[in-house]
């Protein structure tokens, strides 16, 4: 074989390579930099990790009521950055009383002690599961908190098998440099009719449930999230009025804080916020700063 032979053949096995990376959305310039950003969210159409860069947190002080479980999921997230053993953690409870909110306070107090970064992966994306872990596996120096936010299943969704399979029992199972965080209304991750509906139809109803209801117990660790009250609902009011700087009396700030909620027909940390922003634009308030 000549040299122009043995050229051609390489320059033919370079094209293939990159005609494969092309297809599978991985190049050697789109790999991921883990060091441009905290946060990131998985996008499995291309492949890729993009960086959130106006990623931003509530600090601590803000969540008004959650100081246990603060104090618990801080504790077992310091664990996992320092490179000890921790627990994968399931937030479940009421809409809006701060789950999410949670995650990414403790994520952003810890963040710049520690090589520790949020990656956010949707429900949808979950099949894509063993695709993101294997990039997240090769950036050992990094640890890195899996979010999945709003966690849920119904009865025509297989999705959550791949994330049992991570959770625990893969062959691969989890890196260790990763930690899952998933936040959801339910305990149990799927509605209590789909339940009791799958015991009545199937040949093993039991066995059928314990399937789906299992994925939650795989979470080491679980935070209970509760509706708030009247006294504690004005008090997530005024901390959120302070820390912008509105200037208002008490007494005005909770009959109005009280109307809001009678017209949304809720009281959540959520709905405490929603109703600050809308004061702090009629104040002219730029909430950003």
């Amino acid at each position: 074989m000549t040299e122009n032979d043995t050229n051609k053949i390489l320059g033919l096995l370079e094209r293939i390579a990159l005609a494969l990376e092309s297809q599978s959305g991985m190049t050697p310039e789109t790999k991921p930099d883990f060091t441009v950003a905290g946060a990131f969210i998985w996008s499995p159409n291309s492949a890729r990790i993009k960086p959130v860069h106006s990623y931003k947190a509530l600090p601590a002080n803000l969540l008004v009521g959650l100081d246990d479980q603060l104090e618990t999921l801080t504790k077992n997230t310091e664990q996992f950055a320092k490179g000890f053993s921790a627990n994968n953690a399931l937030l479940w409870g009421a809409r809006g009383m701060g789950k999410s909110s949670a995650v990414k306070s403790v994520h952003a107090e810890l963040k710049d002690t520690y090589p520790l970064k949020l990656i956010e992966i949707h429900r949808e994306d979950l099949s894509t599961l063993e695709e993101l872990l294997d990039l997240l596996r090769a950036a050992s120096e990094f640890r890195f908190i899996l979010f999945c936010d709003d966690l849920s299943f119904d009865e025509r969704d297989s999705s959550y098998k791949s994330l049992k399979a991570v959770l625990e029992g893969g062959l691969q199972g989890r890196p260790e440099n990763v930690i899952i965080y998933a936040t959801s209304n339910r305990r149990h991750l799927l509605p209590r009719d789909m339940i009791e509906n799958e015991r009545r139809t199937a040949i093993h109803g039991g066995e059928a449930v314990e399937e789906k209801v299992s994925l939650s117990d795989r979470f080491g660790l679980w935070l209970g999230f509760y509706p708030c009250e009247h006294d504690q609902y004005f008090t997530m009011v005024e901390n959120y009025a302070s820390a912008l700087g509105i200037e208002i009396g008490s007494e005005q700030l909770h009959a109005r804080a009280l109307e809001w909620s009678m017209l949304r027909g809720a009281r959540s940390g959520r709905v405490a916020w929603q109703f600050i922003q809308d004061l702090a634009g009629q104040a002219g308030i730029d909430q950003k700063n």
